[in-house]
């Protein structure tokens, strides 16, 4: 009996004092409420996108795939490793035939 006694108080102690910093913490957020110049701390998750700008990422993510594909079917067909296809856009770049940015021009 004497140690079922000694455990309420310190449990007694230990909700008391987890109330006290609830109250503490609800206190602080009442008073953060009423100050104009406070921003509360309120965790928030990335900005939310338009329906707009999600189908423009999808596409080009969608472009980019069929792109790739292209690319690995083509290099499969013409036997080209990965390596000469780097050298040959290079020379192409370097030459001024192939535009490094799409749709723009030398």
């Amino acid at each position: 009996m004497k140690h079922r006694n000694a455990a309420r108080p310190n449990n007694g102690r230990e909700k008391l004092r987890q109330f006290q910093e609830l109250d503490d913490a609800f206190a602080k957020a009442l008073q953060e409420l009423d100050d104009p110049d406070a921003r509360p701390d309120i965790p928030t998750g990335p900005p939310v996108r338009s329906a707009q700008a999600q189908a423009k990422e999808e596409d080009a993510r969608a472009r980019e795939r069929a792109f790739s594909q292209r690319l690995e079917a083509l290099m499969e067909e013409y036997r080209m490793p990965p390596a000469v296809l780097t050298e040959l856009i290079g020379t192409l770049l370097e030459c001024g035939v192939w535009a490094d940015k799409p749709g723009a021009q030398r």
